[in-house]
């Protein structure tokens, strides 16, 4: 079960990190300020997930949900911006593309910032099961 916990978190970071470089590479969406601040978060998660799984490190939950806690604030507070029209007053993009900016909408509630909640969420998820069952 403790293996499991770990390949499903560097599951879906992987497919966090690739669909983040999708966007971006192929879709030719400029990321904002905070989306730059997730991708550090998020990047890191692949690799040292990806060792976790290959050492069977049960120990991983120690690094993995500060960086995965951090990333689902940042993610709520940058899907906050782009939703409640009074939160884009106290937004940090002050420069190059907007961060209340929504390059996808789909059923008009799902961002690429929301997408990057639930895979922190999932991830830090899938560490708080691993942590209890250790």
């Amino acid at each position: 079960m403790i293996n499991k916990s770990i390949l499903f978190a560097w599951i879906t970071s992987i497919i966090a990190m690739g669909g983040s470089l999708f966007f971006s590479e192929q879709m030719g969406f400029i990321p904002c300020t905070l989306c730059w601040y997730q991708r550090i978060l998020m990047y890191p998660l692949v690799i040292l997930l990806g060792i976790a799984f290959y050492k069977s490190d049960k120990e991983i939950y120690k690094y993995i949900l500060p960086l995965s806690i951090i990333g689902m604030a940042m993610s709520s507070y940058h899907y906050t911006i782009q939703k409640i029209p009074a939160m884009q007053e106290f937004h940090t993009c002050t420069s190059g593309v907007p961060c209340s900016g929504q390059y996808i909408n789909w059923f008009g509630f799902v961002t690429i910032p929301f997408l990057a909640l639930i895979a922190f969420t999932i991830i830090t998820i899938s560490m708080i099961v691993l942590w209890k069952r250790k």
